[in-house]
C-alpha cells in the first residue's frame, strides 16, 4: 500500500536524541573520549571565569563545537551555528537539547577568544594524549618531526614598507599595486593587517607568501601527533621548534630516535640531538656539502625504517589543511593561528581513534 505524504504535525517528540544517533557512529567513541578529557580540564576552565556575572558559553561546548567544525569542514562560525541549529547529530555532540537556543556566531567567536590566552589548545592536546584509550597507541621511543607553511589571512598588497616610503594601493575595493623593481623583505616590510605574518617561500621555484610555520612531532608506532606548535616563518624555525618539542618527551637515560627530512640536516641540529641522547635519523642532504649525518647513525637498520615512517607526518598536515580548513587560516596574529593549528592536530588524533580502537579490539 502506498504511504501517505501528509505531514503529521505532531507537537511533541518522545524519541530521545541519544536514540537517534546510531550505536556504531564514530562520533560516539570520540565524544566519550572528549567528555572525559574535558572533565580532566575542569580546574583549568574554572580559573578562566569570574564567580559572578552573566553566564557565558560553556568552554566544554565551545571546544566540542570547534571539533565539529574541524571534522566536517565547516568553513565559518556563522555556518557552524546554522548547522548546530538544525542538525540533531551536531546538537547531540555539543550537548544541546532539542529545544535549546543556539548562540549567535559573534557570541560564539567572542567567547572562544577567552581560551586563546590560557593556551587551552595545547592543554587539550596533552589531555587527549594522556587518555587511557589514546596513550596505549603511543610510542615513547621513536619520533618524527616536520614543519608546514600555513598561509596567513593577509594580502600581499598589505605588505608595506615599515617607513611608509612605498606607494599605497590605488583607491577602490581592490586597488592596483605596482611591485616591479621593488625589493621587499621581512626586515624592511610588514603586513598592515597581520604584522606577525612573514613573507616566506618553500623553495627557490616557489612563490613567496605571507605565512606562519606549523610544527608537529609524531610518534612512529601509529602516526599520532604528540606535539604541535606554530611560529613565525623563518629559516631556522623548524629546527628550533623540533628541539623544544622533543625535549618535552624527557628522554633521560633512554635513547630516543628522531626522524626528519633534509631541511634538518645541519651540524648544530645533529649535534644538539646527540647531546640530548637522541639518535638523529635525519635525511642526508649532500647537494652542495657533506651531510651532518654520518655512519654512526646511517649504518643502523633503524635509520632506514625511520626514513620510511617519517613521511606519515604529512598525513596530519594534509588532513588539517584539506579537512580542518587550515590551508589558509581565518585568524590573525600568531596566538590565534597557533590555537587553531594545535587544536586541529588534537582533532586529527581524535578522528583516528574509532578506527584504531576497532582494529585493536
Amino acid at each position: 500500500m502506498r504511504g501517505s505524504d501528509a505531514a503529521s504535525g505532531a507537537l511533541f517528540s518522545y524519541v530521545d536524541m541519544e536514540a537517534r544517533v546510531p550505536v556504531a557512529h564514530p562520533l560516539r567513541t570520540i565524544r566519550t573520549i572528549v567528555n572525559e578529557v574535558l572533565d580532566a580540564l575542569d580546574t583549568e576552565f574554572e580559573a578562566l571565569y569570574e564567580g559572578t556575572g552573566r553566564l557565558s558559553v560553556a568552554p566544554e561546548r565551545l571546544l566540542r563545537a570547534s571539533l565539529l567544525q574541524a571534522f566536517y569542514s565547516v568553513r565559518s562560525e556563522r555556518q557552524l551555528m546554522e548547522q548546530i541549529n538544525y542538525n540533531l547529530l551536531f546538537r547531540w555532540f555539543v550537548g544541546l537539547g532539542i529545544d535549546d537556543a543556539v548562540w549567535d556566531h559573534s557570541t560564539f567567536s567572542k567567547n572562544r577568544e577567552r581560551l586563546l590566552g590560557a593556551d587551552v589548545a595545547a592543554k587539550f592536546l596533552a589531555a587527549v594524549l594522556r587518555h587511557p584509550k589514546v596513550t596505549r597507541f603511543l610510542s615513547d621511543e621513536h619520533f618524527s618531526v616536520d614543519g608546514t607553511l600555513v598561509e596567513a589571512w593577509a594580502s600581499l598588497k598589505s605588505f608595506r614598507a615599515k617607513d611608509g616610503s612605498d606607494e599605497p594601493p590605488a583607491p577602490g575595493r581592490n586597488g592596483e599595486r605596482h611591485f616591479h623593481n621593488e625589493k621587499r623583505s621581512n626586515e624592511t616590510h610588514a603586513s598592515t593587517t597581520d604584522p606577525d605574518a612573514r613573507l616566506y617561500r618553500k623553495g627557490s621555484s616557489q612563490a613567496a607568501k605571507l605565512s606562519y610555520m606549523g610544527h608537529a612531532l609524531m610518534e612512529n608506532r601509529h602516526g599520532l601527533v604528540v606535539g604541535a606548535t606554530l611560529t613565525p616563518a623563518t629559516g631556522t624555525a623548524e629546527r628550533e621548534a623540533a628541539i623544544k618539542m622533543i625535549v618535552r618527551r624527557s628522554p633521560g637515560a633512554r635513547r630516543l630516535t628522531l626522524g626528519a627530512d633534509k631541511g634538518y640536516d645541519t651540524k648544530n641540529f645533529v649535534a644538539d640531538l646527540r647531546e640530548l641522547n637522541i639518535a638523529p635519523h635525519v635525511a642526508q642532504n649532500t647537494t652542495n656539502r657533506a651531510s651532518a649525518s654520518d655512519g654512526r647513525t646511517t649504518r643502523h637498520p633503524g635509520y632506514a625504517v625511520s626514513q620510511i615512517i617519517r613521511k606519515r607526518i604529512e598525513e596530519s598536515f594534509a588532513w588539517t589543511k584539506t579537512i580542518a580548513g587550515l590551508h589558509k587560516t581565518k585568524h590573525r596574529g600568531v596566538g590565534r593561528v597557533a590555537f587553531q593549528f594545535v587544536f586541529a592536530m588534537a582533532a586529527y588524533n581524535l578522528i583516528r581513534m574509532p578506527r584504531l580502537l576497532s582494529t585493536a579490539a
